[in-house]
């Protein structure tokens, strides 16, 4: 039996393992613990005979909202996402690729992973989801990076995979948004359904994989897994995970704590989403918050 779990929830159902986010008053917003137990339970629902296939989901209101940056960005005394300058890329890089792996471990994962989605699957949120094998979305969830637009790159690179070059550009570029139907549509995620019918969609498919033999699986999955290998999943990932500590610490990152330090998250995030440019230097007025959700995490 795996050990004790804080921010996840694990069981097991007949041959379907079940991961579960669980900091609902956070919208499963990722902490320091997360990563880490999220691996552990992959790595308990491997080792279980019983278990044909997991399902990673997350309580209450929405998947995940990201990293909990409303902690982060306003606070961080232990300076372990911004380091007083000069900073060390390589201590950076240390702890993001460490947390990279975490979620990696839903990839690498001998026995296949469908990821449910509902609400929001944003900035962090949206790498965890996009390491699962299959994606079913609710229609009317959203997926996205707005940490593109400034203090952020995907560590786990996932947009391109899925998507191709053009459509990842077009996302990062922005740090647009786009709801499961679309997602659907660019090829993002495997199915979007009603939010209604979602549990119903997932618990169908994962009695159609959990009724194949573990080994098939295995194979089948190791088979094109290895093709992204080749083509250089691990390199661009080492790429992107550098890239998101020089983006925490680039004259605009470093802005974009400091307002948020002085002004909140909330109110640093409304200036990075309204299209105004990024200062380098002077500290202007927060801007009015309008209340864009999700409220929590975003990044």
């Amino acid at each position: 039996m795996p050990g004790r779990f804080v921010t996840v929830k694990y069981g097991v159902t007949g041959r379907i393992a079940r991961i579960t986010l669980n900091r609902p008053a956070r919208l499963n917003a990722i902490d320091e613990r997360m990563p880490g137990e999220i691996r552990r339970a992959v790595e308990a629902a491997n080792a279980d005979d019983r278990v044909h296939v997991i399902v990673l989901s997350g309580a209450g209101r929405a998947f995940c909202a990201g990293y909990d940056l409303k902690r982060f960005a306003e606070g961080d005394p232990e300076n372990r996402w911004t380091q007083p300058m000069p900073w060390d890329p390589m201590r950076d890089f240390r702890f993001m690729k460490a947390n990279t792996d975490d979620f990696l471990s839903l990839w690498r994962s001998a026995k296949p992973v469908i990821c449910k989605v509902h609400g929001y699957a944003v900035a962090g949120g949206s790498d965890i989801a996009l390491c699962a094998d299959l994606v079913v979305m609710a229609e009317d969830a959203r997926i996205g990076y707005m940490p593109a637009r400034v203090w952020g790159c995907p560590t786990t690179a996932m947009w391109v995979y899925r998507l191709g070059a053009e459509k990842a550009k077009r996302l990062l570029f922005t740090g647009d948004t786009i709801d499961g139907r679309t997602a659907k549509a660019w090829g993002l995620v495997y199915d979007a359904v009603p939010a209604a019918e979602l549990d119903a969609a997932v618990e169908a498919l994962a009695g159609r994989i959990a009724s194949v033999p573990k080994n098939q699986l295995m194979m089948h999955k190791l088979m094109i897994n290895q093709a992204y290998e080749n083509m250089g999943l691990a390199g661009t990932q080492m790429i992107a995970t550098l890239f998101d500590g020089i983006a925490r610490h680039s004259p605009e990152g470093l802005w974009f704590k400091r307002y948020a330090e002085k002004h909140g998250f909330r109110a640093a995030v409304e200036w990075r989403d309204s299209g105004r440019p990024i200062p380098e230097g002077r500290e202007p007025r927060p801007a009015r918050t309008r209340g864009r959700a999700p409220k929590r995490g975003r990044r």
